[in-house]
């Protein structure tokens, strides 16, 4: 078997154009992996084979891949940066045991590398951090460098630091042994001599280094004590604090050079060794008690001689059929057995196992703990669910995934293309678990519901081009909710008699608002037995169930309490029946009494611009019911922070280039639930109710 301390399972991950795939391609140049190499600007990278990531320059999926270095078997994950597809981030993020951070040398910390940065502080994974394109105009690595201290409030470790700025960038001193790596102009990564440090940077390294010693000997108490006493650490000794602390999260090793130019690589994939850790050094996954969701104080250790354990974190359809990747926790698995799915109750035979390259794959015949791979063939497994030894059933801590906050109607163009649209989209829902696909009972349409205009644009383009499905695609309706003001006490009665028995429930109640984000509570304080405790779920089920649509404009209700206090009953006629029904008229005779009211989703918005245009942007930004947070002035322009209602951002991105004359970029993810303004509310319930009566 093979050795685990060798094993590196890696994900790399920033902000949309920082680099990532471009660092990606370098490492398999590298490694020996592929010959030639691709470059996103072209559309040609080996990591990005879709025909909608090729055009686009953008990773709209993750990628995995198998390298080696100096002995050590990587598994590396190339993952998108676009906010619409933050999944792919958090599932990668989940099954990783360390990861690369990317940030681009003149951009910084951009939104997107905090939203991620955040999903790897939640998920506890150890990162080196990489700072890039430090050949490009306005790149500044002690900028970026102080940024990650304040806004991402995590300690940068400087390993190496640049020579020479922007277009002068020739190399990076290695902090550590003091040595200057300098490359030549021929753009292959192997060219570089290992020379004495520049003259006018030794007071500058030897700060740095000093630095580096003192935060690395604060891992080891009888070292830190010989240090204090003038002696110095082995480099050894050194490198396995490091490792340490890197392990621990208390700093994170960071790395700077130019992927595209070929400079600072090798040092970077030398601290992939020496500091990320192996997968027998992370804290082991939870296993979970499949009723509850909680941790059973069980953890799946990672070792080849426990039960086969594995987690599947993403689905994807290719051309020779469903590929299943899993992430193997413990023991090991050959071609031919058979594993459970603890989500399904279900077994399956593992027909083929393979080893994925981008889109190409090397066919397997066993793997164990530790591994990352694809199955082919298997049915029924979704993103999230535990595969496991039948004798040893178990579940894995689950993953959980945002809401979707936009959608569209699409109907097929011609009418017999209906079924293959089903066909295709089942399989897309499988691939995505934050695209999610109803049909609207009153019209029929199909409403597809995603994270972002550019995720559900991306979706309809793979219906087009994938499955030859062309779509009629109606305008993007925003997920409105729906919440009650007032608390009120109320009382209703469901009465029936038909011939023998009849049906009888009274309940008496009170509804109040919960607080923000706080769901649908139901509590009782019946006393002396007017309604038997066995009616109360059934009560619980009535009210629970009409909560899918509001009074005001069918949208579905948040935040809402009840507390049963009183009722009545018929020793005969009562049933569990007759209180739900009780409870559902209780809903629909007091809701419209408790103040409802509309809510909106409201997104964080984070727009840069150059300095020029920022009074543009700002009164845009105002005239579209935003309110401006924070504006951060940065080297190329500003970054203006808002919260604005969904509602009013479709399209944003036309108006946004024209003010700044194509210079300005924006993000914005789902922020939180706001009551709406009267007047937007009134317009919006009378649409609402105009499209009812027009379908009947």
């Amino acid at each position: 078997m093979a050795d685990l301390s060798l094993y590196r399972n890696i994900g790399i991950f920033a902000h949309v154009d920082a680099g990532k795939t471009t660092t990606t391609e370098r490492i398999l140049k590298l490694t020996g992996k592929i010959h030639k190499l691709g470059e996103v600007h072209d559309g040609e990278s080996t990591m990005d084979f879709m025909e909608q990531e090729a055009e686009r320059g953008i990773t709209i999926q993750s990628a995995a891949t198998t390298c080696f270095w100096k002995g050590h078997r990587f598994n590396v994950i190339d993952t998108p940066g676009h906010v619409d597809f933050t999944v792919e981030v958090y599932r990668s993020l989940k099954v990783l045991d360390g990861g690369v951070g990317v940030f681009c040398g003149s951009g910084g910390v951009e939104p997107q590398s905090e939203t991620n940065w955040r999903y790897a502080n939640d998920a506890e994974v150890s990162r080196l951090i990489f700072v890039n394109k430090l050949d490009r105009l306005g790149a500044d690595f002690f900028r970026v460098v102080k940024q990650i201290k304040n806004v991402l409030a995590a300690n940068p470790l400087v390993m190496t630091l640049p020579i020479g700025r922007e277009d002068q960038f020739v190399g990076v001193v290695d902090v550590l042994t003091k040595k200057a790596y300098v490359w030549d102009d021929s753009g292959q990564p192997e060219n570089f001599e290992i020379k004495d440090v520049p003259a006018d940077m030794v007071d500058m390294v030897e700060e740095y280094h000093e630095q580096l010693i003192e935060a690395a000997v604060e891992q080891d108490d009888d070292l830190m004590m010989a240090y204090m006493d003038g002696e110095m650490p082995s480099l050894e000794d050194i490198k396995r604090c490091i490792r340490k602390g890197t392990r621990d999260l208390a700093f994170f090793p960071t790395y700077c050079g130019s992927a595209f130019k070929n400079k600072g690589m090798q040092l970077l994939l030398d601290a992939v060794v020496d500091y990320l850790p192996s997968p027998t050094e992370v804290i082991p996954q939870d296993i979970t008690d499949e009723e509850t969701g909680e941790p059973t104080g069980k953890v799946a250790t990672v070792s080849v001689d426990e039960p086969f354990r594995a987690l599947a974190f993403k689905i994807m359809d290719d051309r020779f059929g469903a590929l299943t990747f899993i992430r193997v926790y413990s023991g090991k698995l050959n071609k031919g057995d058979s594993i459970l799915n603890s989500a399904t109750g279900k077994t399956e035979r593992v027909g083929r196992m393979v080893e994925m390259h981008a889109n190409d794959r090397n066919e397997l015949t066993s793997c164990q703990a530790g591994d990352i791979l694809a199955i082919v063939g298997m049915k029924n497994v979704k993103t999230g669910h535990t595969l496991c030894d039948p004798n040893h059933p178990c579940t894995l801590e689950p993953m959980i995934f945002p809401e979707p906050v936009i959608s569209i109607a699409v109907a097929p163009k011609d009418k017999g293309a209906s079924e293959k649209l089903g066909n295709a989209l089942s399989k897309m829902v499988s691939e995505d678990p934050t695209f999610i696909v109803e049909t609207d009972e009153d019209s029929g349409e199909t409403i597809l519901k995603g994270m972002g205009e550019l995720h559900l644009d991306i979706k309809v383009d793979i219906l087009k081009r994938t499955h030859g499905v062309e779509l009629i695609v109606g305008k993007p309706q925003v997920a409105y909710r729906e919440t009650i003001t007032k608390a009120i006490e109320d009382s209703y009665t469901h009465k029936k008699q038909s011939g023998g028995s009849g049906q009888y429930g009274k309940i008496d109640y009170r509804i109040r608002p919960g607080e923000p984000g706080s769901g649908f509570k139901f509590t009782s304080t019946v006393v002396g037995g007017n309604v038997p405790k066995e009616f109360f779920p059934a009560i619980e089920k009535g009210f629970k169930s009409m909560l899918d649509t509001g009074t005001l404009a069918g949208f579905p209700v948040l935040d809402f309490e009840v507390e049963l206090f009183d009722g009545g009953f018929h020793a005969v006629d009562s049933s569990a029946i007759a209180f739900e029904i009780a409870a559902k008229g209780a809903f629909r005779q007091s809701v419209p009494k408790a103040g409802p009211q509309l809510l909106e989703p409201i997104m964080k918005v984070d727009v840069f611009t150059p300095e020029d245009h920022v009074g543009d942007v700002i009164g845009d930004l105002n005239r579209r019911r935003g309110m401006i947070k924070d504006q951060e002035p940065g080297a190329t322009g500003v970054r203006v922070k808002a919260e604005v209602p969904l509602a009013e951002m479709f399209g944003y991105i036309g108006t946004l280039r024209t003010m700044t004359s194509g210079r300005g970029q924006f993000s914005m993810e789902f922020a939180h639930y706001l009551p709406c303004p009267a007047n937007v509310a009134e317009k919006v319930i009378a649409e609402t109710k105009a499209k009812k009566e027009a379908k009947k």
